[in-house]
């Protein structure tokens, strides 16, 4: 069963590190594809190289929820073979907010379950201060929260 994880905490916690050790974890024990979807170039070499990387910097274009939503359903479609897509910090992305965020992890949920993939999504942000229900989904906590 495919799953939406969130990893939450404050700058500073230990999400980014997290984050590439699940990654690099998931893709030593894969048979399919591994996505990281990164603001910009800079992990790039913490990752290993069979994980491939994607970076938002080279997508200015995508600028809200709806069009990120339809950048991961281009990535899915390229690549059937896609287990895990890691999207770090989300709310540096596309001008997506801590308000477009319920609505965007419901709509990974649905994609999740279609398409056989899991989500692992980090956010800037506290447990309290998303709004929604939350409950569907996996949290991880770094160390440092």
């Amino acid at each position: 069963m495919s799953m939406v994880s969130l990893i939450v905490g404050h700058k500073g916690t230990g999400k980014t590190k997290m984050m590439i050790d699940l990654a690099n974890d998931r893709a030593k024990a894969s048979n399919g594809s591994i996505v990281f979807v990164n603001k910009n170039q800079r992990l790039m070499y913490d990752l290993t190289h069979e994980i491939r990387v994607v970076c938002m910097e080279d997508y200015e274009e995508i600028t809200n929820s709806d069009e990120y939503i339809g950048f991961l359903y281009g990535i899915i479609s390229g690549d059937h073979d896609i287990e895990a897509i890691f999207v770090d910090s989300i709310l540096k992305h596309a001008d997506v907010g801590k308000g477009d965020i319920p609505e965007f992890l419901a709509r990974l949920k649905v994609i999740s379950a279609q398409h056989g993939i899991d989500f692992i999504v980090s956010l800037s942000a506290d447990l309290e201060e998303l709004t929604g229900d939350i409950a569907d989904f996996n949290v991880l906590k770094p160390e440092g929260c």
